[in-house]
């Protein structure tokens, strides 16, 4: 299992909502991969943070820093080749997070969007 999986499936046990993997390989991202959540509380927040740090260490993926934790609003986890985002969901609904990587990746990959649409 890559380690995006399984940080996602540990965020998901945790009582995490709304779990989200962006892919972002290819598209000249800063990062590979994103994973947005929504955690229940400031203290959630932060457990669950905590807990992606922790599951850094243990499992030997890199860990850059942390940003947010203070006011538990956005806790950014850096972990290099993926980003952690974890929200409260007031804060997660007004930046959209989600929508600014929602631009196709290739002509084929907006071909199938705008087909899709059209159904």
């Amino acid at each position: 299992m890559d380690k995006v999986s399984v940080i996602a499936d540990w965020l998901r046990e945790h009582k995490a909502a709304d779990v989200d993997v962006i892919d972002l390989e290819g598209r000249g991202a800063f990062t590979e991969a994103m994973v947005v959540a929504t955690a229940s509380s400031v203290r959630h927040a932060q457990s669950l943070a905590d807990g992606v740090n922790r599951l850094c260490g243990e499992n030997g993926y890199e860990f850059l820093r942390m940003d947010g934790y203070a006011v538990g609003q956005w806790i950014l986890v850096d972990c290099n080749d993926f980003v952690v985002n974890i929200f409260q969901a007031d804060t997660r609904r007004l930046y959209k997070l989600e929508s600014l990587w929602s631009v196709p990746s290739s002509k084929e990959e907006l071909q199938a969007m705008a087909e899709s649409a059209g159904e």
